[in-house]
């Protein structure tokens, strides 16, 4: 049965997918170029060697740039492929690796061999999709909790960041018992840390 947090998180999803929805051609540039050059200052500034991120939909923050620089400077990129049992599964990128499809839920995904879910125990770095997040940490992911059961069964979890437009990082979110925290935020204007 939906709590009250569960009925907020949807009308707050449904607005926060609304205002992407809206954004300009020019404003989606501008915060590729400045989201492109703070997750290399994130992913540098940590000495990150391998990083978790995702392929970006249309109306995400474009993570595409980013990635295309992480391939071309040998860091090690683990793509998610989402899965019918809640968990996901991971497989390494390439920079000849241009070959996506639409997963489960419409979002794009690399064609490559699986790996399991456990092979995200091997990164320095975690870069996650999210609605929205607020200064505590906590992340308004789309609600189908593929994240927070990755984020929940590793034993040892690497720094998280969420990726989202400065609009997105909200004074705060409803949080549940199963909602995973994430470590900091990455915006077209600011790393920020929690």
């Amino acid at each position: 049965m939906p709590t009250p947090a569960d009925h907020e998180k949807r009308a707050m999803r449904a607005e926060l997918r609304e205002r992407r929805q809206h954004l300009t051609a020019n404003e989606r540039e501008h915060a590729t170029i400045g989201l492109t050059n703070n997750l290399v200052a994130l992913v540098t500034g940590l000495d990150a060697r391998s990083v978790s991120c995702y392929l970006s939909a249309p109306n995400e923050p474009d993570t595409r740039p980013f990635l295309n620089w992480a391939l071309a400077n040998d860091i090690r990129v683990l793509f998610p492929i989402t899965r019918e049992d809640g968990l996901l599964d991971w497989t390494v990128g390439s920079p000849d690796g241009d070959v996506e499809r639409q997963g489960m839920f419409g979002m794009p995904e690399p064609v490559g061999d699986a790996l399991g879910p456990i092979a995200i125990n091997d990164v320095d770095l975690i870069l996650v999709p999210a609605a929205a997040i607020s200064p505590d940490g906590t992340r308004l992911g789309w609600g189908r909790g593929y994240y927070d059961k990755t984020l929940g069964s590793m034993e040892k979890c690497p720094p998280v960041y969420a990726v989202v437009y400065d609009h997105e990082v909200l004074d705060s979110i409803p949080r549940e018992i199963h909602d995973q925290p994430v470590n900091g935020v990455v915006t077209p204007s600011r790393v920020f840390d929690f």
